[in-house]
């Protein structure tokens, strides 16, 4: 943990980061960003002056992504886990030489807490058949559109067919220890649909 006055960096606070950056500074592309009022870390890069200087802590561990060594990926998220796999989906979709395909399955406490949904909608629109997105809710509201529970044996089985997890898919999985655990430890939820330890990545 990294504390500093105005608020505190832990190991898994993730920061986007747009990786795909083919133009000149002064014709960079703009991007629509979400904001929430009063949040620690945004307040304090606001309160920033020039010369002022940032300390972040880069992921420990990762994976290096090349186009088109799998025909499909799994996408499991739980929480803030979130950011480093919307990364990795905007990078596949973002590069038009990667035609892999992308299963997103999305894990919350409720429904407010669907990050980047608009995006995510996005996709879905212009790669229709080649991604998708599941939103798992555990406490969604009465009239909610997304899938009430957690992410579970049952729930993966239905969502990932059984020839996709042979050796043509891999996963990628982050989310709280938990989950991770569930999911990807000896003996996990992964390993009984019949993925093997090679085809699962966790950030």
């Amino acid at each position: 943990m990294y504390e500093y006055s105005y608020f505190v960096l832990y190991p898994r606070s993730f920061v986007t980061w747009q990786t795909l950056n083919k133009y000149y500074l002064d014709e960079a592309k703009r991007r629509k960003q979400t904001l929430y009022p009063d949040g620690k870390s945004s307040t304090h890069l606001h309160s920033l002056a020039p010369g002022q200087s940032l300390f972040f802590v880069a992921c420990l561990k990762g994976y290096q992504w090349k186009p088109n060594v799998f025909p499909h990926v799994a996408l499991i998220a739980g929480g803030a886990g979130i950011t480093p796999i919307f990364q990795l989906a905007q990078g596949i979709l973002g590069n038009p030489d990667d035609r892999t395909a992308v299963t997103l399955v999305f894990g919350v406490n409720s429904d407010r807490d669907v990050l980047f949904k608009d995006e995510f909608d996005d996709y879905e629109r212009r790669f229709p058949g080649r991604f998708r997105a599941v939103y798992v809710v555990s406490d969604p509201a009465t009239a909610s559109p997304h899938r009430k529970g957690r992410v579970t044996r049952e729930l993966l089985s239905d969502i990932l067919p059984s020839e996709a997890r042979h050796d043509t898919t891999n996963v990628f999985v982050c989310g709280p220890p938990a989950m991770e655990k569930s999911l990807v430890g000896d003996g996990g939820v992964l390993q009984g649909l019949g993925f093997r330890k090679h085809q699962i990545h966790t950030f």
